[in-house]
């Protein structure tokens, strides 16, 4: 047990969701019990009946969890979009490298891109129409 708690368990302290982002009324919430988030989880199974193929990627640790996801995600047929400043590693070392190896040869498993991009391509989508 670490210094937040256990942080896997529901439940435990280290698991909580912060207040900013928890789920809205009916939102799926997801407990990953491991590095991935496709990993002994029911996620493919919510994108699969909601007909969702693209997936925008944010989290921590960039090198760890965000990577796994994505490969996974990649392996299984999604697109990914990972938001580069939202996501995070305790050495900035790696936070390039495993942002350079996501979006390297073209997109191997999936693309980058920061949020301000992200936002301004889909505030086009949600404008009203003039």
């Amino acid at each position: 047990v670490g210094p937040n708690g256990r942080i896997l368990i529901r439940g435990e302290h280290g698991h909580g969701i912060i207040d900013e982002l928890a789920p809205a009324e009916g939102e799926p919430v997801i407990d990953k019990p491991g590095k991935g988030a496709f990993y002994r989880t029911e996620l493919g199974t919510v994108l699969s009946e909601a007909g969702i193929t693209s997936l925008v990627v944010t989290g921590v640790t960039t090198e760890v969890c965000v990577h796994t996801t994505v490969r996974e995600a990649n392996d299984r047929g999604y697109e990914c979009l990972v938001l580069s400043d939202c996501v995070g590693s305790y050495f900035p070392e790696f936070q390039d490298a495993g942002l350079a190896m996501i979006s390297a040869q073209g997109g191997i498993f999936g693309w980058v891109a920061p949020s301000s991009a992200y936002i301004a391509a889909i505030s086009v989508l949600t404008a009203p129409a003039r």
